[in-house]
């Protein structure tokens, strides 16, 4: 695949991600508090399981694409192709290490720390993916 037709494919999942993050930013997590004690940790063990058909393959296709333009990308482009793939990476630790056990918890009982903390530590991942919406954009330009 030549290189303009792989930093557009790149571009679709970095985008759709950055959409999804920003949904949970703003309306999602901090509506999650407001579900109740007794019904969230049944709502957010299914929301768990839901959300992740929804995330999961369009962030493993972008982790595919940035590796693979990583290694493919002209020298041209190389700074900003490696900083977007800072980014993700800092978008999956994050996942994995904050948000995950944070949804894990609210599976077990209502914590409303854990629930403010979403909304607080989600902010990591809303920023990395909307540089990286910016990035893809900037190397499509």
């Amino acid at each position: 695949m030549d290189w303009p037709h792989l930093a557009l494919l790149h571009l679709l999942p970095t985008a759709y991600m950055t959409g999804v993050i920003w949904m949970c930013q703003i309306a999602h997590y901090p509506l999650l508090s407001r579900v109740g004690a007794e019904a969230l940790p049944n709502y957010q063990s299914s929301n768990t399981r839901l959300t992740t058909w929804v995330v999961l393959p369009p962030m493993m296709l972008e982790l595919s694409l940035a590796t693979w333009m990583v290694f493919a990308t002209p020298p041209s482009h190389q700074t900003m192709v490696v900083t977007a793939a800072a980014l993700l990476a800092l978008c999956w630790i994050s996942t994995f290490v904050v948000q995950v056990p944070l949804h894990h918890r609210l599976t077990q009982t209502y914590d409303l720390k854990a629930c403010q903390r979403l909304v607080t530590t989600n902010w990591i991942r809303t920023i990395a993916w909307s540089g990286r919406s910016m990035i893809a954009c900037a190397i499509l330009w």
